[in-house]
């Protein structure tokens, strides 16, 4: 090697830390932020990040770190990545890691670890991570020798950004990661693998959308992840089906194509085809019945296959190419006049709904109905700003009332469920995104699983605005408990708490809303502040969100 090489260059010999960082940087990861929070046993791994010039991000708790590096993956399309030290610090990530494994997220989390020469004497934080860790991950291992730390990572990668995608963990003891090696030319990275694509039964699905009377799509995340937005256009304008959409599949056809539906879900009970293109039939799509329709499902890999749900088929392989040979087959829908009916029928039934949402929306009514915090909010958003969702019935709200135009642009924490998303959410959408608008629409429950984290927005000058309806409640949980006993308990917050002080005390700003009239001015006040600042809106608790969604 010579005197004058990098000290990260191929050849070069060097600590763990930076063969695990640059094996990244030569495979064409695209990662350049860390998401983190300080530990001795990944120190290395911190170096090198800074070494490299990498974005280091350091939050207030390791769950932020996750959730902010799974945002990062849902506004880019490139994998997350998260750095978290032994022990607690990993176990403190659990539960983000399983909602990105359940929404099938390609993130990549490297943990520290307790050094393997005193392993079994009790280290400070000595915990095997990998059995807590391997069902929620595609792929999770030790890396053993400091030699092999670049295969490995190199697996870890391959394993988070294929079909079907999802977080992989590779832990570095201490006395491997800090270890010396030479970093040497990567191998090839292993070949995609697609799925075997069976062109006769796209053919004859393409020929049962012809035939249907009633046919809809449902769009979900893995059209968004496959880049498949212009194939799923393409495919609903050349049979002429209407598609919903859920999830990160939000925006895959723009909210004002005239294809496009949302209100008019209900209607799916009378379809005759159902064509679930990227999403499972999970507790959001009845479990994959939709009344006597038969249900067409389109899957990346064979691992997301339906076994609960009778379908009529099962598409298998690259979500973007499915689609593009559906849209290439069949196509003589535009002479079916009954189709006209039924996108007419739908149309009706669309804006119906839309227009009885308008008393909500415009509501004037004291306390605060939570829909016309978004009726104020619809009218001063871009047409690419990110929506952020961390809550209950008020972000139940956020899903039903605004509208995404755009791909990646309404983040929310999936079937899990799990609270505490926003801030990780919202700080990934900013550094993703500088130039947009970010708002976190947040329930006042949910909040307190994150609020610290304000100060990460606040040292890392991330401006967001943040909607928080503040009804006092555990709403989705109050409401229902009346109603099945008749009683309720655990479901009380304190009242017309001032969030905006927390806020403020952390170095952003806000303001308490309590009358209608002052939400739109609040909103703007945020908007032009150029800091985190948060609209703290009293809202009414005795309104429940209407809801029909049979959860299990």
């Amino acid at each position: 090697m010579s005197e004058n090489a990098s000290p990260s260059a191929v050849g070069a010999s060097m600590h763990g830390g930076l063969l695990a960082l640059r094996t990244l940087e030569q495979a064409g990861s695209g990662i350049d932020t860390m998401f983190t929070l300080s530990g001795g046993h990944i120190f290395p791994l911190l170096d090198a990040a800074h070494q490299l010039g990498w974005r280091i991000v350091d939050v207030r708790h390791e769950q932020t770190a996750v959730f902010a590096a799974e945002g990062m993956a849902k506004t880019s399309r490139r994998p997350g990545l998260a750095a978290l030290t032994a022990g607690p610090g990993v176990t403190n990530g659990i539960s983000a890691l399983t909602g990105a494994y359940l929404n099938g997220t390609p993130l990549l989390v490297l943990g520290g670890r307790a050094p393997v020469h005193r392993w079994g004497s009790g280290s400070l934080q000595e915990l095997d991570h990998i059995p807590i860790v391997s069902s929620v991950t595609k792929y999770s291992v030790t890396a053993t020798d400091t030699s092999a730390i670049p295969a490995v990572v190199l697996r870890a990668l391959h394993e988070a950004t294929t079909a079907h995608r999802g977080p992989a963990f590779v832990d570095f003891p201490l006395d491997v990661v800090g270890g010396q090696a030479e970093l040497a030319p990567l191998p090839p990275r292993p070949p995609i693998q697609h799925e075997e694509l069976d062109l006769e039964a796209i053919g004859r699905v393409g020929a049962l959308l012809d035939r249907a009377l009633r046919p809809a799509v449902v769009a979900g995340g893995d059209v968004y992840w496959a880049r498949a937005e212009q194939a799923l256009v393409d495919l609903a304008e050349t049979h002429r089906l209407p598609v919903f959409m859920n999830g990160l599949g939000r925006g895959t056809v723009p909210a004002d194509h005239p294809l496009a539906f949302s209100r008019a879900r209900p209607l799916l009970k009378q379809a005759d085809v159902v064509v679930v293109v990227g999403t499972p039939l999970d507790f959001r799509l009845s479990f994959g019945r939709f009344g006597e329709a038969l249900v067409v499902h389109v899957v990346d890999s064979e691992s997301r296959r339906a076994t609960h749900a009778a379908t009529e088929a099962t598409l298998v392989g690259n979500v973007r190419t499915i689609l593009e040979g559906l849209a290439g087959s069949g196509g003589t829908a535009s002479t079916n006049a009954d189709r006209q009916h039924w996108l007419d029928r739908l149309g009706e039934e669309e804006a119906a709904r839309r227009a009885t949402e308008q008393r909500e929306l415009e509501s004037g009514a004291h306390p605060i109905h939570p829909a016309r915090v978004y009726g104020e909010l619809r009218k001063r958003l871009d047409r690419d700003a990110v929506v952020v969702g961390d809550g209950g019935d008020f972000v139940s709200y956020a899903g039903k009332l605004i509208d995404s135009y755009e791909p990646g642009t309404f983040l929310e924490p999936g079937p899990y469920g799990c609270l505490g998303t926003g801030m990780g959410y919202a700080a990934a959408a900013r550094l993703a995104h500088p130039g947009r608008q970010v708002v976190a629409c947040l329930g006042d429950g949910a909040f307190g699983f994150s609020a610290m984290d304000v100060d990460t927005l606040v040292r890392h000058r991330l401006p967001v605005v943040m909607v928080l309806g503040n009804n006092g409640i555990w709403g989705l949980e109050k409401h229902p408990m009346r109603f099945f006993y008749g009683y309720d308990v655990a479901a009380d917050l304190r009242q017309e708490t001032r969030y905006d002080e927390v806020v403020a005390a952390l170095g952003g700003a806000g303001e308490t809303v309590r009358l209608p009239a002052e939400i739109g001015p609040a909103l703007d006040r945020g908007f032009r502040s150029g800091v985190p600042y948060l609209v703290n809106v009293l809202t009414d608790p005795s309104v429940a969100y209407p809801r029909s969604s049979n959860l299990a």
